[in-house]
């Protein structure tokens, strides 16, 4: 298993083409996208959770906010 890094090494795509490819973005190649896919797939590549939701700022918490009403004397 290896990381996003390892994978555009072995390919020789830039970082942010595999990080396009992996994403479905629609300005990848579909040549391209199976090139990458084919060694994301040789590599038992998974995407790192972490760094994903540090991207898209999604950490899996909610919160709320309340407001506590004073009686007036």
């Amino acid at each position: 298993m290896g990381t996003i890094y390892d994978l555009a090494k072995k390919t020789g795509f830039s970082i942010t083409t595999v990080s396009k490819a992996l994403n479905n973005y629609k300005d990848v190649s579909k040549k391209t996208r199976a090139k990458i896919l084919q060694a994301a797939e040789e590599m038992d590549y998974l995407p790192n959770a972490h760094a994903q939701s540090l991207s898209t700022k999604n950490h899996g918490r909610s919160g709320s906010c309340s407001q506590k009403r004073m009686k007036s004397e």
